[in-house]
């Protein structure tokens, strides 16, 4: 029996009464946590110039264009939502699908379940099988996918948001196959445009692309069966003969549901989570032993692992979005304020001649031998020299929120999502949206949902009043 078949036939039989509650809950974390993070970024540059490429501003459809009472086809709702719930790099990932999981499912699965007027448990048993198909896929190709320069959110994601999309419309077995096969077709993204307004034009291609899919099985369209396997298929050629691990994708798959262990990780920092382990490195010495001068410092060495070092050594960013790849900006910025915050990763903020002088400073370099132990791929080091030669450092083996095991407390994830929906939603608004994502679960359709997030004319004076404060 073909991939595909097999990982349909798993994927058909999730149903709400055999999923674990445990999944369940976390995949709601998920949905209010994208939710927020793509309301805060529909004002960014790069949800904006996707919406005017598209002509889709002003566009009646099915689904809500976040930000907006706007709406447009469930495929442009998906692409565009998609692109403002990465722009911010403020997304959740998970650690086996290597790359962010709920961004790539949560604009796509919203616009499916508002044009189909599918209800909130659909919503959130979809996204816990999505979720399941891209980690275990991933656990075949990695890590030499990611060390190749592939970009898994969307490489990967892709088949997370097609099988998310035909279990929320409850496709078939075969439908869902085809779904799948034909992702392979869909799959794109590189690690060289991280750093890029590109880098979240990948998450809303794969959210489109993958309800694409899924909608394309739903109307008779076909794909080969056997195109993750075949010869000159999806493994063979992103991985390349011999470098991938087929019995991987299904050797645990439920055994528990990766939502549950390891679990998302989900920041606390709106910047590459390669960054974290040493931002937190240094809110700890601001906590214990600051705040510090920046001109009492003389210098800053961070080290973190080669992989995550890969993408984050900019010494000088030159945007805001280089700036959230760039360890030693989020070191200085971590020194200088005592905490990072969505406002650092404007052009102002890097521009800063206090950022400036202490960026300098700041040097990077991987893990030295024997430093961490093997599999701390996460942990970082922080070491700052002063003027008058006193050093301090600090160690942090993973960041806050890594995993279900060390989670960010609720209370601090619901505060993150108030702050991001603030910038395009009412306070009145914000209270409401996040009183119903705490029962979303019961939400009969996602359509009286939806009506909750439309902006309304009646706020836009007291919106534009608390952006310019």
């Amino acid at each position: 029996m073909k991939l595909a078949r097999q990982m349909a036939e798993r994927i058909v039989a999730m149903r709400a009464d055999n999923i674990p509650q445990a999944a369940m809950d976390w995949s709601k974390v998920g949905v209010m946590d994208t939710l927020g993070v793509a309301l805060g970024g529909t004002a960014e540059e790069a949800p904006m110039k996707v919406a005017e490429v598209l002509g889709i501003v002003a566009g009646s459809g099915d689904a809500l264009l976040l930000g907006t009472a706007h709406r447009a086809s469930a495929l442009d709702a998906a692409l565009l939502n998609g692109v403002a719930a990465h722009v911010l790099d403020y997304d959740n990932t998970a650690a086996n699908m290597g790359g962010h999981v709920s961004a790539v499912m949560v604009p796509a699965l919203l616009a499916a379940a508002e044009a189909f007027d599918c209800s909130g448990e659909d919503v959130l048993v979809a996204h816990t099988a999505g979720y399941e198909t891209g980690s275990q896929i991933g656990r075949a190709v990695h890590p030499l996918h990611s060390e190749s320069g592939w970009h898994p959110t969307s490489t990967v994601g892709v088949f997370a948001v097609a099988a998310a999309c035909a279990r929320l419309l409850s496709l078939t077995v075969e439908q869902t196959e085809t779904a799948l096969a034909m992702s392979t077709s869909l799959a794109a993204g590189n690690k060289a445009n991280f750093g890029t307004m590109t880098k979240s034009l990948h998450v809303g291609q794969c959210a489109r692309g993958g309800l694409m899919a899924a909608l394309l099985a739903r109307k008779g369209f076909t794909a080969n069966a056997d195109a993750f396997a075949h010869k000159q298929g999806y493994f063979n050629l992103f991985n390349g003969p011999g470098n991938f691990h087929l019995e991987r994708v299904l050797d645990t798959w439920g055994a528990p549901l990766d939502i549950v262990e390891p679990g998302a990780s989900y920041k606390l920092y709106p910047c590459c989570y390669s960054t974290h382990s040493p931002i937190e490195a240094v809110l700890n010495m601001v906590r214990d032993h600051g705040p510090f001068n920046p001109d009492d410092i003389a210098r800053v060495d961070t080290w973190t692992a080669l992989p995550r070092l890969a993408h984050t050594d900019r010494a000088q960013p030159q945007t805001g979005l280089e700036a959230k790849f760039s360890v030693q900006y989020c070191v200085a910025r971590a020194l200088l304020g005592g905490r990072v915050l969505l406002q650092d990763f404007d052009g102002a903020a890097l521009r800063e001649p206090a950022v400036q002088r202490l960026l300098a400073r700041v040097h990077a370099a991987p893990h030295r031998e024997g430093q961490f132990q093997p599999g701390q791929g996460f942990a970082a080091e922080v070491k700052i020299t002063f003027v008058d030669g006193r050093e301090l450092a600090s160690r942090v083996l993973r960041p806050l929120g890594r995993t279900a095991a060390n989670p960010i407390p609720p209370a601090q994830l619901k505060a993150k999502f108030a702050d991001c929906a603030a910038s395009a939603l009412s306070t009145q608004q914000v209270t409401a949206v996040s009183k119903a994502l705490d029962q979303f679960e019961t939400i009969a359709s996602v359509r009286d949902f939806m009506r909750l997030l439309e902006a309304r004319p009646a706020d836009d004076a007291q919106l534009a009043l608390r952006k310019s404060a």
